[in-house]
């Protein structure tokens, strides 16, 4: 049950992903979330976000910004970064991240997620059939709403983790 939460992958920060090693891997296409996954809750788009996005394109990356968030706010990161975008796009339902897979031209085994979110970004990410990563939120201020969940996140990341300790003892 708990497993549907659990994403790909779980690391500190966006900005530490292997994406080189993901484009050799085959991956093409980048869904991300905004608030907390690329730059505090509601802030533009700072230099290293627009740096890294930079860095996407030349690698090959093509990416799509996938926010609940109304559209001035999408649309403020969007016009620094020059990436497109869906706002209000009800996550966790699958509907977004499907648009925004076909947006790209690509299948959904080529695409990633990157949220800072189990029960909407990961969860809705996992019921497409994306691989997904899961980042620490960048900064600690967030809506109420969204820090009631991360008391529950806390749960499902304490099995989560479990779970990967289990896998790695195993694996020696």
């Amino acid at each position: 049950m708990l497993s549907s939460f659990y994403p790909d992958h779980y690391l500190d920060s966006t900005f530490e992903i292997p994406f080189e090693a993901l484009y050799d891997k085959g991956y093409r296409g980048v869904i991300f979330d905004i608030d907390n996954t690329l730059v505090p809750h509601g802030a533009p788009a700072d230099a290293r976000a627009i740096a890294f996005f930079e860095r996407l394109k030349n690698i090959g990356f093509q990416s799509v910004l996938l926010s609940n968030n109304k559209e001035p706010r999408v649309k403020m990161f969007h016009d620094d970064v020059h990436v497109p975008y869906i706002y209000k796009a009800g996550k966790p339902s699958v509907k977004g991240y499907i648009r925004a897979v076909e947006m790209m031209g690509l299948t959904r085994e080529q695409v990633l997620f990157v949220g800072d979110q189990l029960f909407t970004d990961v969860w809705g990410a996992n019921r497409t059939g994306l691989t997904t990563y899961l980042v620490k939120p960048i900064h600690p201020k967030e809506e109420i709403q969204i820090v009631l969940k991360r008391k529950l996140e806390k749960i499902v990341l304490y099995f989560y983790r479990r779970k990967i300790d289990k896998e790695n003892k195993s694996y020696g």
